[in-house]
């Protein structure tokens, strides 16, 4: 078999570092990178469309629409060539014609790869991480609409990498931090401001690819783009409560609000990585409660990520349950995962106490995130207590006092019931 050679980028350990920092290589499959590949393929009307990243020895593809694999080596890859020329979108109508890849066994062997167009993912220091790329196998044109398309397409699949790198960030800062309450300020800060911009970018070129795609009919790519601006608008209201609680700390416990506990959890569960062998169940339910979203928020994504990390099972399995009485809301989250030596239970709150347990991908907490818990229940006047055994699972029990909106006239105030 041929191996035909491929261009190396300039800086290329400096590029390869920087795909390293997002840790998205041999993630599993995400709807949001799932969505725009569907959306490539329909707008440039082509049987395959793929988001390709590239490092030392091969070309993985994140996501996938027209093919079963799930990546190919580096040599022989399309990709390799597009990353070299940063700025522009590289077509290839027929690959049988062109000396760079006529001899490819991508073009030759079963797959038969003729059409090829591809725009470079390039991140903000100017590294291009891959691409985003058609392919059909038939020789091709793309209109220039088509190929404006992509470009957005490329941008948005850039900005989702970032938006996961910087929770990722985020996440880490959250590990590091000894203050709880420094912590949450910091975090909030961090968030809001490294989270916004890149987030109100997804928002507005899918807004504008949606206009883009109001006049041709095509109900399903407006569909998919649709899905992308309700997802960005959400995500920003997130962002907003925690940058008014990173200016007003005060706000944890001030900032009452009326909220549907399952719409709450739904966008905390969008921020946690969470497997395909992992269900996540709501209560049945909906519930409206009156509490800090900020709060709440914070300690269910600490809670969830936990419960993510430390299961060990083929089929994990994280309940959320919710019950309340006159004075308090009571929150139950259960999952079936490598559980908590009972000796371990009254210590595991305390800050920067470690149980040296490896979780699923290999890491060690830091200890932190069951101390900022503890802390955020009780400031929110509440309490919590873990129950577990080794091999069976771990359940955290907490409640938060009820508040009231008492509506004033013109005025609303917040009380406690007592």
């Amino acid at each position: 078999m041929n191996n035909p050679s491929y261009p190396v980028p300039e800086n290329e350990s400096e590029r390869l570092a920087s795909l390293a920092s997002y840790n998205i290589l041999d993630t599993t499959l995400e709807v949001d990178f799932e969505e725009l590949t569907i959306l490539a393929s329909e707008i440039c009307q082509t049987p395959i469309a793929l988001i390709s990243l590239i490092d030392d020895r091969r070309q993985w593809f994140k996501s996938k629409y027209g093919i079963k694999v799930s990546e190919s080596p580096k040599e022989f890859a399309f990709c390799a060539h597009t990353i070299v020329n940063k700025n522009e979108v590289m077509v290839v109508p027929d690959a049988r014609e062109d000396s760079r890849f006529a001899t490819n066994p991508l073009v030759t062997g079963d797959e038969k790869i003729v059409f090829y167009a591809g725009v470079p993912l390039l991140n903000e220091d100017g590294h291009a991480l891959g691409s985003l790329c058609v392919i059909d196998h038939e020789p091709k044109k793309l209109t220039e609409k088509q190929l404006n398309a992509l470009r957005v397409l490329a941008k948005q699949v850039l900005n989702q990498m970032e938006l996961r790198r910087k929770i990722a960030r985020l996440q880490k800062s959250n590990d590091d931090l000894l203050e709880a309450n420094m912590f949450i300020q910091k975090f909030a800060s961090t968030a809001a401001h490294d989270i916004k911009n890149p987030l109100s970018s997804i928002l507005l070129t899918s807004q504008a690819l949606q206009m883009r795609l109001q006049n041709t009919g095509d109900h399903k790519s407006r569909s998919l783009a649709g899905l992308t601006i309700n997802a960005s608008k959400r995500l920003l209201a997130l962002v907003d409560n925690m940058l008014d609680y990173s200016t007003q700390p005060s706000s944890l416990l001030s900032n009452q609000e009326t909220l549907n506990l399952n719409v709450l959890l739904k966008n905390v569960i969008e921020l946690v990585d969470v497997p395909a062998s992992i269900t996540i169940n709501m209560p049945r339910n909906n519930h409206e409660l009156v509490c800090s979203s900020v709060g709440l928020e914070q300690i269910f994504l600490n809670l969830l990520t936990n419960a993510v990390r430390y299961n060990d099972k083929e089929k994990g399995i994280v309940n959320i349950l919710f019950k309340e009485d006159g004075d308090s809301y009571h929150f139950k989250v259960t999952d079936n995962g490598m559980g908590i030596a009972e000796k371990n239970l009254a210590k595991i709150f305390e800050k920067e106490v470690t149980l040296n347990t490896l979780d699923r991908f290999n890491k060690k907490g830091k200890g932190l995130g069951l101390y900022t818990v503890k802390l955020l229940v009780e400031k929110l006047d509440g309490i919590i207590h873990a129950e577990s055994r080794i091999g069976d699972g771990a359940v955290f029990v907490f409640s938060i006092k009820k508040n009231i909106l008492v509506d004033m006239g013109d005025t609303v105030s917040i009380s406690n019931r007592q």
